[in-house]
């Protein structure tokens, strides 16, 4: 499985190819789609380009996207969107327009509460196990651990050198993480080693522009879609040369 990220917290001042409307998410997801994503993780925002869980922005995102892919839509519950875990709860439970999942990273206060609003409304939960955070001990003492959809296992560390070797021990930290499927990724500059090294792990991984607005070679990327197709080239080299 390769999820396409498509913006999460970029913005306009990171290029023209990050999409941040509902138009051009849509248009977006679609060519990652077409790439062959099999799955689609997305920040709206709100008109000023912030990340939001107001309902009256995700209803529109949801129903572009739905317009133009048929592969799951997950978007995010991050605490930046909305500080107050109470209110966070609230907005989940004001949707109008459902994903069928929805990351929560478990080291934010109010991940538990936010997770159960979500399973309580049938909506898939990813767990966020960011590396650097207490997130990987706190979600193997959740009793909600057995329920989620999947686990994202979240390398934060930029090194291209030092990001393998964190994300190596953050799967140690997560141990059977509930016999829950793992998704595992990197971010910017560790974007590439990570991918590589879920593929050579056989884990199901993510690319797009949340998480590096770069291809391998250093070049910028001009869409997630060629960012996807790239991906897609790298995993099928490890699986022929393991």
């Amino acid at each position: 499985m390769v999820q396409v990220c498509l913006n999460g917290s970029r913005g306009a001042c990171d290029g023209t190819a990050v999409p941040l409307t509902p138009a051009a998410l849509a248009e977006s997801a679609a060519g990652a789609v077409a790439a062959g994503a099999t799955d689609v993780h997305v920040h709206p925002k709100s008109p000023c380009g912030r990340d939001s869980l107001s309902a009256r922005v995700l209803a529109p995102v949801l129903t572009a996207l739905r317009d133009r892919v048929r592969v799951p839509v997950g978007v995010t519950t991050g605490a930046w969107a909305e500080p107050d875990p109470a209110a966070r709860v609230a907005r989940v439970r004001g949707w109008t327009v459902l994903p069928d999942h929805a990351s929560v990273n478990w080291h934010e206060p109010g991940a538990e509460e936010v997770a159960a609003a979500l399973l309580e409304r049938g909506v898939g939960v990813e767990a966020g196990i960011w590396s650097g955070t207490n997130g990987a001990a706190r979600f193997a003492a959740s009793p909600l651990g057995p329920k989620v959809l999947r686990v994202l296992a979240e390398v934060t560390d930029p090194d291209p050198d030092g990001a393998v070797t964190t994300a190596r021990a953050l799967l140690a930290e997560l141990g059977p993480a509930h016999g829950r499927p793992v998704l595992l990724h990197g971010e910017d500059g560790g974007a590439w080693p990570v991918l590589r090294l879920a593929g050579r792990l056989g884990l199901a991984t993510r690319i797009g522009l949340e998480d590096t607005l770069f291809l391998p070679d250093g070049e910028r990327a001009a869409s997630n879609a060629d960012l996807v197709g790239e991906a897609l080239k790298w995993l099928a080299g490890g699986a022929r040369t393991r």
